[in-house]
C-alpha cells in the first residue's frame, strides 16, 4: 500500500520546503552582498594606496620615475610576497615594461590585461599570478610633464584575506539560517497543532455521533472557517431526523389506516359464514375496502416520494417546466369532463418551471383541476406568475358554488381521510397541501373572481 502522508505531515513538509527554499535564497543573496561589500572596501583601500603611491612618484631630468619606499606608510610594500604590491610600467617603450616594482613582488611582475590609456581613469581587474595567487588589481594611467610616454601605475592585493572573511561569514550565516529554520519549523508545528485542534474536536464529535452518544455535533464553538461546516452538518442531521420521524409517522399512519379495512373485511367474512345475505354483500364490501386501502397506500407513497424529492431538491437541481404539464392536464380534463362542455383557460409564461419532480406537480395540479372541473358550471381558469424570492404562484379558479369560509379550514386539515375531503383524483386537497409543504410551499382557499372557489398553490420556482 502506498504511503499517504497525513494533513499534518503535508503541512510540515510544505513549510519545510517553503522555509528551506526561502532561507537558501536569502543566504545566497546575503553572501553575495557581503562579498561585494568586502570587495568594494578592498578597492577603496587600494585606491588610497594608489593615491599615496602616485604622490610619492618623482621624475628625474631624463624623465625617469622613481619612488622612495621608505616614504610609503605600509611596511608590506618592502616585505617579499607580503600580499600587497605596486608597479609602474612605461607605455610605448619596448623592453622597459615594469620600470618600477615594489620589493614585495621580488622577481615577479604584475601582468594586467591590455587597456587603453586614459589619463586619470581608474580600472579594476582580477588576475592570477604564476604562483597561483589571486590578486585584485587597480590601475590608473598618468601622463607626467617630463615623461615622453604615460605611465601605468598599478596597485594589487592578495584576495585570500577577502575569501577567508567571506568563508567565515558564510559559516556564521549558515548556522544562523539553520537555527532560524529549526525555529520556523517549531513555530509551524505549534501553529499546525493549534490550527488542527478544532478538527480533532470535530473528529471526536463525529465519533460520539456515530456511537449514538449524541444526536448532533457538539464540542463548543469552532473557528470561523469550521463553524459553517459544523452548522451545515447539524442542519443535515436535523433534516435526516425529521425525515426519519416523518417516515415513522407515515408508517404508523398507514398501518392505522389499513386496520379499518382489514377489520371490516374480517367482520364481513365472519358475517358471511353465518348469513346468506351477508355472503351476497361480501364482494362489494371487499371491493370497497380494497379500493380504500389502495387510496391510503397511494397517498402515503406520494408523500414519501415528495419528501425524498424535497430532500434532494437543492443538490439535484430538479426542474419541471410548468407549461407542458399544465397543457397536458387541461387536455386530459377536457376529455374526462367533455359532457359538461367546460371552457378551460390558462395564462402563464412559457419559461416558468417548478423546482421539484414533474410527477408531483402533475398530481397536485391534476387534483386541483379535477376538483375545479367537477365543481365548475362553465369555466375553469388557471394562472401562473413568478413572485419575489423565486416563488411560483398558481391559481385555479372555477365558477362553481365554492366552499364557505367556515369549511375551508376543515377541507385543508392534515391527516383527514380521503373520503372526508370530497371527490377528487384520489389524493384530495389534504395531500396537495402535504406535498406543497414538503417542498416549502403552501396551499390556500379563497373567493374566485369567477364566483366560485380560488385555490392558490405556492411552490418553489426553478
Amino acid at each position: 500500500m502506498r504511503f499517504l502522508p497525513s494533513l499534518r505531515q503535508r503541512l510540515l513538509l510544505l513549510t519545510l520546503l517553503t522555509a528551506g527554499l526561502t532561507l537558501v535564497a536569502a543566504g545566497l543573496g546575503l553572501s553575495a552582498l557581503f562579498r561585494e561589500q568586502v570587495r568594494q572596501q578592498l578597492v577603496e583601500r587600494l585606491s588610497a594606496d594608489l593615491d599615496q603611491l602616485m604622490a610619492r612618484l618623482e621624475v628625474d631630468a631624463q624623465g625617469q620615475p622613481s619612488v622612495d619606499e621608505r616614504q610609503l606608510s605600509d611596511p608590506r610594500w618592502s616585505r617579499p610576497q607580503s600580499g600587497l604590491y605596486w608597479q609602474v610600467d612605461g607605455a610605448g617603450s619596448p623592453g622597459r615594461a615594469g620600470l618600477l616594482r615594489s620589493r614585495s613582488l621580488w622577481d615577479e611582475e604584475l601582468v594586467a590585461p591590455p587597456d587603453q590609456p586614459r589619463d586619470g581613469e581608474l580600472h579594476v581587474h582580477e588576475l592570477l599570478t604564476q604562483r597561483g595567487e589571486r590578486l585584485l588589481l587597480i590601475e590608473r594611467w598618468l601622463q607626467a610633464q617630463a615623461a615622453a610616454q604615460p605611465w601605468r601605475v598599478m596597485v594589487a592585493a592578495d584576495m585570500r584575506s577577502l575569501e577567508r572573511g567571506a568563508q567565515r561569514f558564510d559559516a556564521a550565516l549558515a548556522w544562523s539560517l539553520l537555527l532560524l529554520l529549526v525555529l520556523l519549523l517549531g513555530g509551524a508545528l505549534l501553529q499546525i497543532t493549534l490550527g488542527l485542534a478544532p478538527l480533532g474536536r470535530l473528529r471526536q464529535a463525529l465519533a460520539a455521533l456515530r456511537e449514538g452518544q449524541t444526536a448532533r455535533l457538539e464540542g463548543g464553538r469552532y473557528p470561523d472557517e469550521v463553524q459553517p461546516l459544523v452548522e451545515d452538518l447539524n442542519g443535515v442531521l436535523e433534516r435526516q431526523a425529521q425525515l426519519l420521524e416523518r417516515a415513522r409517522a407515515q408508517a404508523g399512519n398507514l398501518a392505522h389506516a389499513l386496520k379499518t379495512p382489514l377489520t371490516i373485511l374480517s367482520q364481513g367474512g365472519a358475517a358471511a359464514r353465518q348469513s346468506p345475505e351477508a355472503l351476497q354483500e361480501l364482494p362489494a364490501l371487499v371491493q370497497d375496502q380494497v379500493q380504500l386501502a389502495r387510496r391510503h397506500i397511494d397517498w402515503h407513497l406520494a408523500r414519501s416520494r415528495a419528501a425524498a424529492a424535497a430532500a434532494v431538491q437543492g443538490a439535484a437541481g430538479l426542474r419541471a417546466p410548468l407549461a407542458p404539464v399544465l397543457e397536458g392536464l387541461l387536455r386530459l380534463m377536457g376529455k374526462v369532463h367533455a359532457d359538461k362542455g367546460l371552457s378551460l383557460e390558462h395564462a402563464l409564461a412559457p419559461a416558468l418551471a417548478f423546482a421539484g419532480e414533474a410527477q408531483d406537480l402533475q398530481e397536485m395540479l391534476g387534483n386541483l383541476l379535477d376538483n375545479a372541473c367537477k365543481a365548475a358550471g362553465r369555466r375553469v381558469m388557471v394562472q401562473a406568475a413568478l413572485q419575489p424570492g423565486r416563488r411560483l404562484r398558481l391559481s385555479v379558479d372555477d365558477d362553481g358554488p365554492g366552499i364557505p369560509p367556515t369549511l375551508r379550514a376543515a377541507a385543508l386539515q392534515r391527516g383527514r381521510r380521503l373520503d372526508e375531503v370530497g371527490p377528487g383524483s384520489g389524493l384530495g386537497l389534504a395531500i396537495v397541501q402535504e406535498l406543497a409543504e414538503l417542498y416549502g410551499g403552501e396551499l390556500a382557499l379563497g373567493e374566485s373572481p369567477l364566483g366560485g372557489l380560488r385555490v392558490q398553490l405556492i411552490l418553489p420556482a426553478a
